[in-house]
């Protein structure tokens, strides 16, 4: 097991009406408010007017319109707001493209340059802005984590930010909140909660026996709730167990231990930055393809230990348990009704070749991931879901 530093500083506020403490909580930072939020949902659930109505002798500044895959231009404009206003802290409402922008945006408030310098040298993120958060989507585990992942349009790049000072000093973790979310939001979630387990549990120190077994804990919740909530979306028992699962998945007590280079969240990274397509669908079209690429003698056990463990697949040939376990991830992205392969989000094989070799330059794919990749070993892949 390595040795590792553990500390989250994130204020966890979690249940219903969990929200009540926000004007007590702000009130330490300050008065002025940067609220930051998506495309509007918040206001068609009655959450926008509840923030309004709690907040009313806060003074509050506005970044609505933050996208799925949250983009550099909108980071841009909120940094400009906090500048110009003496922002005194950020409140995020909403998942975590919202949440990462506003981690990115607290951090530009205190640069003179331009914020993507921030995300190409981490070392100039020298101040940040208090960060609050009221939750509406579990997914990527931003609530209580350092980093923050940003498109850059102009040129095709998705990366990530990460410093301590950019963990939230509060979240708000409501189950009931998830209630309104459309089918396709939730299984996308469920997706990306798997593979932030996945990508740390597939990691080449095999020692951390602790971490391993938390690690399938959530991936069996995931797999035991993500159909329940898909089918009964105001189910408070899945709602609430998938919640702070997603949080759990990525706060950096899963990879305790561990350590090593993540692998389909960066090549899923360039299918998003290229065609902008939902990140959890492309997880879920990814991830059974690499897990089949990469089995062999080197990585079979630790398959048929995940089949074993997370899916009650028991046998005595362990490449057969292996790809059973294989199988029955691919079925369950199925039975989510995500999509299989990349023709189904109107990707073809025209850009295989230059994705391959970004994900390959922006990542430690090809040197510190569990089972190394090249550019032609990810183009393999990317044929594999066509």
């Amino acid at each position: 097991m390595n040795n590792f530093k553990f500390c989250v500083p994130t204020d966890i506020r979690f249940g219903k009406d969990a929200i009540e403490c926000l004007p007590e909580e702000l009130e330490k930072y300050g008065k002025k408010v940067l609220l930051v939020y998506g495309g509007g949902s918040i206001k068609k659930t009655g959450l926008y007017d509840k923030v309004y109505s709690l907040l009313k002798d806060f003074e509050i500044y506005e970044l609505p319109g933050i996208e799925p895959n949250p983009k550099l231009t909108s980071v841009e404009k909120g940094a400009q707001i906090c500048k110009k206003e003496n922002i005194d802290v950020i409140l995020s409402v909403g998942g975590g493209s919202c949440i990462d922008a506003s981690k990115h945006i607290a951090c530009a408030a205190y640069y003179d340059g331009e914020p993507w310098d921030l995300v190409l040298d981490r070392s100039k993120v020298e101040k940040a802005l208090p960060i609050a958060v009221v939750l509406t989507i579990c997914a990527t585990g931003s609530e209580m984590n350092s980093g923050a992942v940003i498109s850059n349009e102009a040129t095709h790049e998705k990366l990530e930010i990460n410093s301590p000072l950019l963990y939230p000093a509060l979240s708000i973790c409501d189950p009931t909140y998830l209630y309104t979310l459309p089918k396709r939001q939730t299984a996308a979630g469920t997706a990306d909660i798997i593979s932030h387990v996945l990508e740390q549990y597939f990691q080449p120190n095999d020692g951390a026996f602790v971490t391993d077994r938390l690690s399938e804990g959530i991936l069996k919740t995931c797999f035991k709730y993500g159909p329940v909530a898909m089918k009964e979306s105001d189910n408070y028992e899945a709602r609430s167990n998938l919640m702070w699962a997603s949080t759990v998945a990525l706060n950096h007590l899963l990879t305790v231990g561990k350590g090593g280079a993540w692998t389909v969240h960066p090549i899923e990274h360039e299918l998003s930055a290229f065609y902008d397509i939902t990140h959890g669908d492309g997880l879920a079209i990814l991830t059974p393809a690499w897990m089949e690429y990469v089995l062999c003698d080197k990585t079979v056990d630790r398959f048929a230990m995940y089949a074993e463990n997370v899916w009650d697949i028991a046998g005595d040939d362990k490449y057969e348990v292996a790809k059973k376990g294989i199988q029955a991830t691919a079925d369950f992205f199925k039975e989510m009704e995500l999509p299989a392969t990349l023709r189904e989000v109107g990707i073809d094989s025209d850009k295989f070749e230059e994705m391959a070799e970004e994900a390959v330059r922006t990542s430690g794919v090809s040197t510190r991931a569990y089972f190394p990749l090249d550019k032609d070993d990810i183009v393999k892949i990317f044929e594999m879901c066509k």
